[in-house]
C-alpha cells in the first residue's frame, strides 16, 4: 500500500549534488507543470494509439485464472477464506491482531496538530481487548455491505506523523467493497469493531458495515452468476426510499455483483420498473446483525460488463485514465485510493488479483518479476527501463508505478502520488504536489538524497507470460 515515505526532501537538494546523475536527456517543463507532459499525454487514445497490439490479449481467462490460483496458493500475504479452518485457535488470532496492532512507538499528533497523549493511545491499545480472545472459536463469516474503511486499531482517531500534516493518516489501512467476504475472528473491547480477515487483509473494520452470515451463503456469494463487474471508476445504484441499505450504493472499480437475471418484467424493483438497469441482489444488514440480501436496480448506464474485461494494453491504458485526477487517498481514504490500490483495481477489472501493499505486490512469486540489489549498476537498470511495456508495474521502496508507454525511448507512467520532485536536465530540481492520479515519464523522477527513482527501482512486475 504504501507510498514514498517522503519526496519533499527532494525537493531541497542543492544543485551542486545534481552533476553526479546520470540524467538521460534534457527536459523542459511545458504549461502542465509537468516535466514532460503535455496537454495531448493525458487523454488515453494517445498511449492506445501508440501501441501497434493494443488490443491483443495478453493472458487470456484460464491464463488469468491460473495466476490467480497460483496467487492464493504461494503469496503468503493473501488469505484463501474457503479454506479456513472452521475452527480457529487463540495463537492464530492474536497473531493476525498483534502483527498489525503494534502500539505506536513514535510521536504521532491529531487533526489540530496536538500531540497525541500516551493515555489515549493506551485507550486505542486497551480497546484491542486481546485477552478475551478465545483458546478455540467457530469461524465466522460476513459480507461487507458498502465501502467501508480497514483500520489499525479500533478506532476512528486519525493520527498523523507531524502537526501539519492532515492527509496521511497512520491508523488508516484499506478499505473494503459492497459483496467482499471477511471472516470474523475477534471484537473490540467497546463492541463497535470486528477484527477480520479479507482475502487480502486483516485488519479492523467497523461491525455496521458487515452483516454476518453462514459460510454457504458468504462463500457462495463470491461465485455467483450472472453478474456484472464495475469498469468505471465506480457505478452507483439507483436511489430508492424503500430500501436504503442499497440507495445510491457506491461499488469501485473491479466490484462484482450478482444479477437476478430471472427477475419477472412485470414485477417492481422498489417501486420502480427494472427496464432501464440490471436487477442485482446486494448483502444488507439487518438490525440484528445477520446477513440479508435485497435486489437492487444498477442501470444499464452504469459503467459495468457481463465479465471481467479483456486483459489488453487498450483496457491497461484506458482504465488507469478513469482515474486520472482523482486525488491521493492513503489507504483508500478520501473515498479514493493509494497506489497499490490503484494498480489493484485496474488489473481487478480484468479478473486479475493483485496482493493488496506495495511490500508484497512487489516481490509476490506469482507474477513475473525481475528483482535488483541496491548494487545493481545504473546501466543494468537502465536496460531493464528501456524494455518496460504497457501495464508492467515499478516498484521503488513504498511506491507503484504502471507503464502506460513510451515516446523516444522514455517510458512514461501512471500513478497515485502526493507529489513529484523532478530534474529538468539542466542542474533545477522542481517540485510538484500533485497528490492524485498522475501521468508522468520516470527517467527524471527522484526520490531524494541525490537518486532517481531508476536507481531506487527494487522489482518491476509483469502480469503476461
Amino acid at each position: 500500500m504504501r507510498l514514498i515515505a517522503s519526496l519533499a526532501a527532494a525537493a531541497l537538494l542543492c544543485l551542486a549534488s545534481l552533476p553526479g546523475l546520470a540524467f538521460e536527456r534534457a527536459w523542459t517543463i511545458p504549461d502542465t507543470g509537468i516535466i514532460g507532459v503535455e496537454r495531448a499525454q493525458l487523454d488515453p487514445a494517445f498511449w492506445v494509439a501508440r501501441q501497434p497490439e493494443a488490443d491483443r490479449v495478453i493472458l487470456d481467462t484460464a491464463a488469468i485464472q491460473a495466476q490467480n490460483r497460483r496467487l492464493m496458493e504461494l503469496d503468503r500475504s493473501m488469505h484463501d477464506l474457503e479454506k479456513l479452518p472452521r475452527v480457529l485457535q487463540r495463537e492464530q488470532v492474536a497473531g493476525w491482531i498483534q502483527g498489525l496492532s503494534r502500539r505506536p512507538t513514535k510521536p504521532l499528533f491529531d487533526e489540530r496538530g496536538q500531540p497525541v497523549a500516551s493515555d489515549a493511545l493506551d485507550a486505542v491499545v486497551a480497546n484491542l481487548n486481546l485477552d478475551a480472545v478465545p483458546v478455540r472459536q467457530d469461524t465466522r463469516f460476513g459480507l461487507v455491505v458498502k465501502r467501508a474503511d480497514l483500520r489499525t486499531f479500533p478506532t476512528r482517531l486519525r493520527v498523523f506523523s507531524s502537526n501539519d500534516d492532515h492527509d496521511i493518516d497512520r491508523f488508516q489501512e484499506s478499505g473494503l467493497f459492497p459483496g467482499d467476504p471477511v471472516a470474523i475472528v475477534h471484537e473490540s473491547r467497546d463492541g463497535e469493531w470486528w477484527f477480520v480477515v479479507n482475502t487480502r487483509y486483516a485488519a479492523w473494520i467497523e461491525k455496521r458495515h458487515v452483516a454476518e452470515g453462514t459460510a454457504e451463503q458468504v462463500l457462495g456469494y463470491l461465485h455467483r452468476s450472472p453478474y456484472r463487474i464495475v469498469t468505471g471508476a465506480r457505478a452507483t445504484t439507483v436511489f430508492t426510499p424503500e430500501e436504503p441499505r442499497v440507495s445510491e450504493l457506491q461499488l469501485d472499480m473491479g466490484v462484482r455483483v450478482p444479477v437476478l437475471a430471472d427477475w419477472p418484467r412485470d414485477k417492481p424493483v422498489n417501486g420502480q420498473h427494472a427496464y432501464t438497469s440490471h436487477v442485482i441482489e446486494l448483502p444488507v444488514r439487518d438490525a440484528d446483525g445477520r446477513l440479508r440480501f435485497a435486489p437492487a436496480l444498477l442501470p444499464i448506464r452504469e459503467p459495468t460488463a457481463s465479465e471481467p474485461l479483456a486483459l489488453t494494453k487498450r483496457h491497461l491504458i484506458e482504465q488507469g485514465f478513469k482515474f486520472l485526477g482523482e486525488r491521493y487517498g492513503w489507504g483508500h481514504s478520501y473515498n479514493a485510493r493509494d497506489c497499490s490500490g490503484f494498480v489493484s483495481e485496474i488489473y481487478r477489472s480484468m479478473g486479475v488479483q493483485l496482493p493488496r501493499n506495495t511490500s508484497d505486490q512487489a516481490v509476490s512469486p506469482a507474477l513475473n518479476r525481475i528483482a535488483f540489489d541496491p548494487k545493481d549498476s545504473r546501466e543494468k537498470r537502465m536496460q531493464a527501463v528501456r524494455e518496460l511495456q504497457v501495464g508492467d508495474l515499478v516498484y521503488i521502496p513504498g511506491h507503484v508505478m504502471m507503464v502506460i508507454g513510451q515516446i523516444n525511448g522514455e517510458p512514461y507512467v501512471i500513478h497515485d502520488t502526493t507529489g513529484l520532485t523532478f530534474s529538468d536536465g539542466k542542474g533545477g530540481v522542481v517540485r510538484a504536489k500533485t497528490n492524485g492520479v498522475t501521468v508522468s515519464p520516470l527517467t527524471p523522477l527522484l526520490a531524494g538524497e541525490g537518486r532517481t527513482f531508476v536507481d531506487r527501482i527494487t522489482n518491476i512486475q509483469r502480469v503476461r507470460p
